[in-house]
């Protein structure tokens, strides 16, 4: 069990050339919560588009779903977006100034990238770091400090809002 709650957190990225412009849409503590599964919906609003340059309203971008346990994060979900024209004509020929109404956004909720990072549990050493000599078995208590050591796995359901 982890003693203190996850950090969720879910982030829109709104130009691949400059975090600046990221927005975190929604932020939640969960926990404390054993090692297992667990499926719960995330909701949040939209993305401010007036914190999106112009040039970045309009085309492919990434929702980040992001877990960190003690401020170090172990767990990144990307997700593709998409936002374009439903109408041919404007898809074709884009204003200067991007006419939101029109957009619709994708999300490509089935395809997901998981990137895992190692952390530190409860102020333990990692479990790569785990000693155990030679080509001998670990102890019962190496195996309990690894079974200790290993994140809850999280899987979250996205419910995008348009």
């Amino acid at each position: 069990m982890v003693i203190t709650d996850l950090e969720w957190k879910l982030i829109y990225v709104g130009s691949a050339e400059d975090e600046k412009y990221d927005q975190v849409l929604e932020s939640v503590l969960v926990g404390p919560v054993n090692e297992g599964s667990y499926r719960f919906v995330f909701q949040a609003d939209a993305p401010n588009p007036d914190k999106i340059p112009d040039q970045d309203i309009i085309g492919v971008t990434v929702l980040l779903l992001t877990c960190s346990y003690r401020g170090q994060e172990f767990i990144r979900v990307g997700y593709y977006v998409n936002n374009e024209y439903l109408d041919e004509d404007l898809r074709e020929n884009p204003p200067q100034k991007a006419v939101l109404e029109q957009v619709q956004r994708s999300i490509l909720a089935d395809k997901p990238r998981v990137t895992k990072f190692q952390i530190v549990w409860d102020n333990l050493v990692p479990v790569q770091q785990v000693p155990h000599a030679g080509d001998q078995a670990p102890t019962e208590e190496q195996q309990a400090q690894q079974q200790m050591m290993s994140p809850p796995t999280p899987v979250p359901q996205m419910v995008p809002q348009h």
